[in-house]
């Protein structure tokens, strides 16, 4: 799958303030945006024997990331699956039109949910991190 922005799949209202409707979404939608921290970490729990980080960009000058996404060896995991850093990068800042800044993520998932406002899997309808898991199996590797 090639890489898509997230922003494609922005939540509607309704959306935003109803987890029952965000659970239904696609699984693409659902992880691209309002739960692709959890796809993250999802995906470096997952291949804990591989040195997999997290990594979120943000506008240029702001405070808070808009989507996040695992690295591994110069490739990057979200809900487009994995694919080239360069490409994911630039279909992002192609859609936002707005320069993007890389943010190293170094803190643990409550952490980062704390820092940047972002749900706890506890705060979804259902549990969201076996849907996680099991989305991060449906791609393959790229060193498969």
């Amino acid at each position: 799958m090639t890489a898509q922005a997230a922003g494609v799949f922005r939540r509607t209202e309704i959306e935003r303030t109803d987890q029952r409707v965000a659970w239904e979404r696609s699984d693409q939608a659902f992880f691209a945006a309002g739960a692709c921290h959890l796809l993250a970490w999802a995906c470096r729990d997952t291949y804990p024997a591989r040195s997999i980080g997290i990594e979120a960009v943000r506008f240029e000058g702001e405070q808070h990331v808009f989507h996040t996404f695992a690295t591994w060896d110069g490739w990057t995991f979200d809900h487009s699956g994995w694919n080239p850093e360069p490409q994911l990068l630039t279909v992002n800042t192609e859609f936002e039109g707005h320069p993007l800044e890389r943010v190293a993520i170094a803190v643990t998932l409550d952490d980062f949910c704390d820092q940047h406002h972002h749900r706890m899997p506890h705060d979804y309808w259902r549990d969201p991190m076996q849907r996680a898991r099991d989305y991060v199996r449906r791609h393959q590797p790229p060193w498969a």
